[in-house]
């Protein structure tokens, strides 16, 4: 067994939100078959562009302020859900979402993915070709 200590794990700043990689490939403790890490979303990292892509789970630790819009386009997430710490939120394979918060908000999560590859909608394309 690993023992991952959040504050041990490598900080990657993203357009939107800083991650840490936990498990998965290219992460603290390596995986072929999951993936797992931390993600926040705060002023910080500036706002996030609505995204879409496997299938993943989302646990919030923290949030102020923050909330989740989701639909069938990036021009058409017309479902806001307003985030509380505990919320497990569950996407659908490449159902588009952004998470979004007021000014001198944040949200803080954990996200899982039940594979390491074909995760960005890019990888899954050429996987089908």
């Amino acid at each position: 067994m690993k023992i991952i200590e959040r504050e041990d794990l490598q900080k990657k700043y993203l357009p939107g939100r800083m991650i840490q990689k936990a498990v998965g490939k290219d992460a603290y403790s390596q995986s072929g078959k999951m993936t797992m890490g931390f993600a926040l979303y705060s002023e910080q990292s500036g706002p996030m562009d609505p995204h879409h892509h496997a299938e993943e789970i989302v646990h919030i630790l923290n949030t102020k302020d923050g909330w989740v819009r989701f639909g069938e386009l990036p021009s058409k997430l017309d479902q806001t859900i307003p985030l509380k710490p505990g919320m497990t939120l569950h996407f659908p394979a490449l159902e588009w979402h952004v998470f979004e918060f007021k000014p001198g908000g944040y949200i803080d999560i954990i996200y899982i993915y039940g594979q390491t590859d074909n995760i960005r909608p890019e990888e899954i394309l050429r996987e089908e070709k």
